[in-house]
């Protein structure tokens, strides 16, 4: 490694990004990254024998999403997921009547609605599921689905104002091969050294000085991309400490819990069901909701979801247990017999153990809908950046578009400091 104009810590998205527009910018960059791959959050795993997205999955919002024109411009096929999907909803384990769906149709309907006009009126922030419509037979499912699943974590514990103004609108596509390859092909060719995790950062003077195995780096700016898990968690000591305001915002943008599981056919059995069924069931609200996916794209396997406190306790008892609640849940709504149609074992997730990211996505804690624009301030004139996901402001955080954007805004201010 030799010293640069641009340092960039954290090879995921909003890092590679920004790495690519600073490079773009004529600026000597180096990239430092923890894990031995790029793509922080998004991982795609051949596990199964198809790609599976063990993190990040679609790109969210495809019209404004700038990852679309960048998948498309190396030929990577996207399949519009909102389309391909067939939804297939199950009350005390049966298929969902007619009416009961034209219910649940009503009801998501009528949510969004309810919580803008609700974020929008005068007062202090509240918890998002306060504003959330209650009483109805599928309200609990779908603020089950709008936190624990989306969201992953309880409407409970959310800004009202900072979820309703990430609700995301527009299609959801899927590249071919996966989100996690199309991240690491966006990353070939950059200058980044794997297995470097940033320990110390001094960036009081002109020159940044960052600290860590790989020894010494020094540059003129720096992009930071860590979670904001990280960051609350002192995972780099910063020298002079980070201002009152920037720590307090990373704590208020803690990150949700979720596990992906994929499990693969055994046979041709394919249970009745349509290629990409999307399937939930109606659920109160004390119970948990574990959407799954069977035979997305066409291919043999079944992608399930378990979002919220009790992906971090599925995580803590280890993947056997997690696979046993997906096996139970495809039992419960399609007989007892069906987890016979998938082989033994499962492809788990861990993301709330993953050292270099202990969440996956963050949201705003109650009252704290601003953490995201204090977090994204530079500092000292530029040349002390934070980017990622956590600090998207206009209505893609938590999402890997959102980082993206994030990353490009943190490289033009970077680029001007360090000019």
């Amino acid at each position: 490694m030799s010293d640069a104009d641009i340092l960039v810590i954290g090879a995921g998205a909003a890092g590679i990004a920004a790495a690519r527009a600073a490079l773009a910018a004529g600026r000597r960059v180096q990239v430092l990254e923890a894990r031995p791959r790029l793509g922080g959050r998004a991982l795609t795993d051949g596990a199964l024998g198809v790609p599976f997205d063990l993190g990040a999955t679609w790109l969210h919002d495809a019209v404004r999403n700038p990852l679309v024109d960048l998948a498309r411009a190396l030929g990577v096929a996207l399949t519009d997921s909102d389309a391909a999907r067939q939804e297939v909803s199950f009350v005390d384990g049966r298929r969902a009547t007619a009416a009961e769906i034209a219910a649940y149709d009503a009801a998501w309907s009528a949510f969004e609605p309810v919580i803008a006009a609700r974020a929008a009126a005068p007062g202090p922030d509240i918890p998002a599921a306060d504003a959330a419509p209650r009483g109805g037979p599928w309200d609990a499912t779908i603020a089950a689905w709008q936190g624990e699943v989306i969201g992953a974590w309880p409407l409970a514990a959310m800004s009202l104002r900072d979820f309703a103004a990430n609700l995301l609108g527009g299609a959801n596509l899927l590249p071919a091969g996966g989100l996690g390859a199309l991240l690491a092909r966006l990353g070939e060719g950059l200058p980044v050294t794997s297995g470097a995790p940033v320990t110390r950062l001094a960036w009081g003077g002109r020159e940044a000085v960052a600290e860590g195995p790989f020894g010494t780096l020094r540059a003129r700016a720096v992009i930071c991309t860590i979670p904001t898990s990280l960051l609350a968690g002192a995972a780099i000591r910063f020298d002079p400490p980070l201002p009152l305001a920037v720590q307090q915002a990373a704590h208020d943008l803690p990150l949700g819990a979720a596990i992906k599981l994929g499990l693969r056919a055994s046979g041709e059995d394919r249970l009745g069901l349509p290629i990409h069924a999307s399937t939930d069931r109606q659920v109160r609200e004390d119970e948990a909701l574990v959407p799954i996916t069977f035979w997305p794209q066409g291919q043999p396997v079944a992608s399930a979801w378990i979002g919220g406190p009790l992906a971090a306790a599925m995580e803590r008892e280890g993947p056997a247990a997690a696979e046993a609640l997906v096996r139970d849940e495809i039992a419960a709504r399609l007989g007892s017999d069906a987890p016979r149609a998938f082989r033994p074992g499962a492809l788990v997730s861990a993301w709330r153990a993953d050292p270099w990211s202990l969440g996956v996505y963050s949201h705003a804690r109650i009252g704290a809908a601003g953490a995201r624009a204090v977090l994204a301030a530079p500092l000292a004139g530029g040349r002390l950046c934070f980017a990622g996901e956590a600090c998207h402001t206009e209505g893609l955080a938590a999402t890997v578009g959102g980082a993206w954007q994030s990353g490009e805004a943190a490289a033009a201010h970077a680029i001007a400091a360090s000019a």
